[in-house]
């Protein structure tokens, strides 16, 4: 195999679900394409949720993703709760939060140390590394079950959640049912901070990220669950003009759509939620932060381990916030009475912006529905970074630049089974 005619091929992709490839090619030295090319069969969720009944998409979507089923189930209702004019009182939007906290507790956990950390550590897989780091993964493992235990006692249970429903809830837990839980995350918040400080010692090659952000803003407090969209370069606008900024399209080289803003890339998630809102973390969490070296912005995707670890010390910590302040609700849900109309829903699932979109008639059946998940709005900017990569890395050998192309997509945790596949890397020069 000569320089001029390369072929880089990862049979199967660890440390990321889904199926797919990645394509480069290089002319004259320089990297003209990296493609990645998703071929997963569509799956038509938007499709066979027209003609339901508007109670039904927080339940039908959360079967879009295993690992982010809340956000789904969220930016639903924050959705068809705008069509029909419903407001959450306090405390079920409160209940609400912390249900999400679980969630970011028990995804940003399992990627970490499941998926990100060998790739610092220099193993194939966690399974290697806990041979000789157990202490590590196990504390992973001890977080992502506190976030479960969140899901289970809010949700119903940790995967696709039984008890969430528009207006709130099925039922709504009791002071005395939150109270081992304020225990266990306690313990857990110790774990966090930890995790923060281990992270910090890893060693992060330079890149800094060439797109636009996007994330939530939510006034006085870093968004989770809802808020109004902001960019880094300067754009704000309510979730409801999210289709007049953000288009969907496809392009040739893969079953999943690529989302531009305002005819640009950009990129969702952690990195932005950050760099837009460091600012609104709690006092506990941005001393985390500071001393872990992240200033307040990061744009190193490499350091996306680190705001994470940051993230899970917030919401472990608003979590007990909303526990400790907690009153039962005297109803587990607020009445969401059918209307026609138009309703957009946001909300900040652990790998970035999840937009909803709704159409109802009077009857309350879904006329239309949009999805917009944050892995196909970040696909163009991984797509971005990886040719930055490649092109800085061409005298690496076929495996080191194999590897290094994994990890850079693994550094934007994509949730392949919400919009895309990877499998195998085909670099060919000339």
């Amino acid at each position: 195999m000569t320089h001029r005619d390369r072929k880089l091929t990862v049979s199967g992709i660890a440390r990321v679900e889904g199926e797919g490839a990645l394509r480069v090619t290089v002319r004259d030295g320089q990297v003209e394409r990296a493609e990645l090319n998703i071929y997963e069969p569509p799956r038509f969720f938007e499709a066979f949720l027209r003609g339901r009944s508007y109670t039904e998409p927080p339940d039908i979507t959360a079967r879009i993703c295993g690992i982010c089923p809340v956000a789904y189930q969220t930016s639903a209702c924050n959705a068809i709760e705008q069509a029909c004019g419903a407001e959450l009182t306090e405390p079920l939007a409160e209940l609400r939060r912390l249900l999400y906290c679980g969630e970011w507790v028990s995804s940003h956990a399992l990627h970490i140390y499941l998926l990100h950390a060998p790739d610092f550590l220099g193993y194939p897989d966690a399974v290697a590394l806990a041979q000789d780091h157990r202490d590590i993964v196990e504390r992973g493992l001890e977080l992502k079950k506190t976030g479960n235990a969140i899901l289970e006692l809010v949700g119903g249970r940790a995967v696709h959640p039984v008890n969430v429903r528009l207006g709130g809830f099925y039922r709504v837990p009791t002071r005395a049912e939150l109270a081992p839980l304020a225990e266990r995350l306690r313990r857990a918040l110790d774990m966090a901070l930890d995790t923060v400080r281990w992270a910090a010692t890893l060693d992060f090659p330079d890149l800094e990220l060439e797109h636009d952000l996007l994330a939530a803003c939510d006034p006085g407090r870093y968004p989770i669950e809802r808020g109004t969209l902001r960019t880094t370069s300067g754009l704000a606008f309510p979730a409801r003009e999210f289709p007049s900024h953000v288009v969907e399209n496809q392009v040739p080289h893969s079953t999943a759509l690529h989302a531009a803003l305002d005819g640009h890339r950009y990129l969702t998630g952690p990195l932005a939620r950050y760099t837009l809102n460091s600012g609104s973390l709690s006092p506990v969490a941005r001393q985390a932060a500071a001393e872990a070296g992240l200033g307040a912005q990061c744009r190193n995707p490499f350091r996306s381990i680190l705001v994470r670890g940051v993230e899970i010390v917030y919401a472990v910590e608003e979590a007990l916030r909303i526990i400790g302040a907690y009153q039962r609700p005297d109803r587990p849900f607020v009445d969401v009475p059918p209307r026609a109309g138009t309703g957009h829903g946001v909300s900040e699932a652990p790998r970035g912006l999840l937009y909803h979109r709704y159409e109802l008639d009077g009857d309350g059946l879904i006329r239309a529905a949009t999805i917009i998940p944050p892995t196909s709005q970040n696909l163009a900017a991984i797509e971005y970074d990886l040719r930055r990569v490649i092109g800085a890395n061409l005298d690496r050998d076929d495996a080191s630049l194999t590897a290094l192309c994994e990890r850079t997509i693994r550094n934007h945790d994509p949730c392949i089974s919400c919009a895309a596949h990877f499998l195998s890397l085909t670099v060919r020069t000339g």
